[in-house]
């Protein structure tokens, strides 16, 4: 059956056209950190020393993207499934939280990176959230590359909020559902003002996106390495990056049409 001969208009898409994915380097790079409690495991020690590893490959990673040029790095650190982890794992992470608060925002304000939170923030404690909220207003205006760490997230929850937004406006007749179409529900979206998720990474061998950014990386390439967290490097994103440099990403398309338009 040919397009045309089916009645309607054709669906709205809201994928990207090809110029705008134009490029060897992802704009837009989104982590799943996993591998921490069994890199501990493997080496005989506590899980807590598995997330202070983790810690330090953030910190090597966020270093690296942001030599590379990448314009947007957003690491899954606390999803709202985590909260049903045992208690003393869970308040080792907060206090790991606002240590790092502590200790390296001032250094990521130093090299122009923006810190962005994302996810249901008012679970946090008050210190907590006070916190994240000084660490955003001290980044707001650095421009080398954003920062995005979501905590207390979830892709369903962040579609259901904008759901949520959505329908406040048809209650108060701002709008009617009809208006509804996937360009403004993604404006309600976290990090609706960043570029889409290009390129979305899973480290730990687990081959599953985990309710991580359902909307946001709704096009994006995978890549998924058996490296545990800890052990992941700038020597693995680099791999990461250019096994993406080498799809051809057509969202939609034939590959002729795509060569065409990188031709024109």
């Amino acid at each position: 059956m040919s397009a045309s001969s089916v009645s309607g208009s054709s669906p709205q898409s809201s994928a990207p056209d090809i110029a705008s994915a134009a490029g060897q380097l992802p704009r837009h790079v989104a982590i799943i950190m996993d591998g921490n409690n069994r890199w501990a495991k493997k080496r005989g020690r506590p899980g807590p020393e598995g997330h202070k590893a983790g810690e330090t490959a953030v910190h090597q990673i966020v270093e690296h993207a942001a030599r590379t040029g990448i314009e947007v790095l957003t690491v899954f650190a606390f999803s709202s499934e985590n909260w049903r982890r045992p208690e003393e794992e869970v308040s080792a992470l907060m206090g790991l939280f606002l240590q790092a608060l502590a200790k390296k925002v001032p250094e990521l304000h130093a090299n122009g990176i923006r810190l962005r939170f994302i996810g249901d923030l008012e679970r946090f404690s008050p210190e907590l959230l006070s916190g994240m909220h000084d660490a955003m207003a001290l980044t707001a205006r650095n421009t080398r590359m954003t920062l995005a760490i979501a905590v207390n997230y979830g892709g369903q929850w962040d579609m259901a909020h904008a759901a949520q937004q959505l329908a406040a406006q048809v209650a108060a007749g701002k709008l009617v559902p009809a208006d509804i179409t996937p360009e403004r529900m993604g404006a309600f979206v976290q990090m609706a003002d960043l570029p889409p998720v290009d390129l979305l990474i899973r480290t730990g061998g687990e081959m599953r996106i985990s309710n991580f950014l359902l909307w946001q990386a709704a096009y994006a390439e995978f890549f998924f390495t058996d490296a545990l967290w800890p052990d992941f490097d700038a020597a693995e994103l680099d791999r990461a990056l250019a096994e993406y440099a080498g799809r051809q990403r057509r969202f939609g398309r034939t590959s002729e049409q795509v060569e065409a338009a990188t031709r024109a």
